[in-house]
């Protein structure tokens, strides 16, 4: 079903995944671009909401502000283990350095026995790609929970043609609701879009507060609303924000 137009813009929040919502996904993370369009509307909604737009990622948010210059947004990064609010105030989930240090020379390891794994290292997890290796998806599966083993502290998720081991205690989800709590954010719907799997915990966030929640693209999923892919999200973003340019 098709998400419904948005007009009440002083008393709705946008929550925005990135990869796969506001870009298309690339061969590699530092390949994306964020088109002229959706930069516009974002820039459309800050204004209409007084600031109640966030960035919900898995990315840093350094590679956020990166991408979306000269815009600055509050971002929660890395699947919610980071978070800057309005204001600027950074929060961040505690992580063992060491075990990311050694997961990471185990995984460089791997990536050099089969050319086309990327291993994607963050503040606080560590990502292994195969998108250039579709063929290697359960090797890297099986490295991963190897890796992992019996540490509690430490979660696997599963995303697009990546595997990633993070520190656990946050979730997309848990970052929206600390969002929520806080000014501009405090007393709004919340609005989530997302595409991957790791954006479930959002979707199951928002509809419990009555929120639009949006899949983008195909895949099972708790979202209420769904658009087909990046480019009718962002036609979608356009249309409703168009009328506050």
């Amino acid at each position: 079903m098709q998400p419904p137009s948005i007009t009440d813009f002083d008393q709705t929040a946008f929550f925005l995944d990135f990869d796969g919502t506001l870009v298309e996904i690339a061969p590699t993370p530092d390949a994306v671009r964020l088109c002229d369009a959706a930069r516009g509307a974002l820039r459309a909604l800050l204004a209409a909401t007084h600031g109640a737009v966030a960035i919900v990622t898995g990315r840093e948010i350094e590679a956020i502000d990166d991408f979306v210059a000269p815009l600055r947004l509050p971002v929660a990064g890395v699947h919610g283990l980071c978070r800057r609010d309005a204001a600027g105030i950074v929060y961040a989930q505690a992580v063992d350095l060491s075990f990311l240090e050694g997961a990471g020379l185990t995984l460089d390891a791997l990536a050099r026995q089969h050319p086309g794994l990327l291993v994607e290292r963050k503040s606080r997890s560590i990502a292994l790609h195969y998108r250039s290796r579709p063929d290697c998806e359960a090797l890297c599966r099986s490295a991963m929970e190897e890796i992992v083993g019996a540490n509690a502290a430490v979660g696997l998720m599963q995303g697009k043609m990546v595997v990633e081991a993070r520190a656990e205690g946050a979730d997309k989800g848990t970052a929206i609701a600390a969002f929520l709590r806080e000014e501009p954010f405090l007393g709004r719907r919340p609005v989530f879009a997302g595409d991957d799997v790791t954006d479930e915990d959002a979707f199951r966030a928002v509809n419990a507060l009555d929120g639009v929640s949006i899949k983008v693209g195909p895949g099972v999923t708790q979202a209420r609303y769904r658009l087909e892919d990046t480019a009718a999200f962002i036609e979608w973003l356009c249309s409703i924000s168009s009328t506050q340019r």
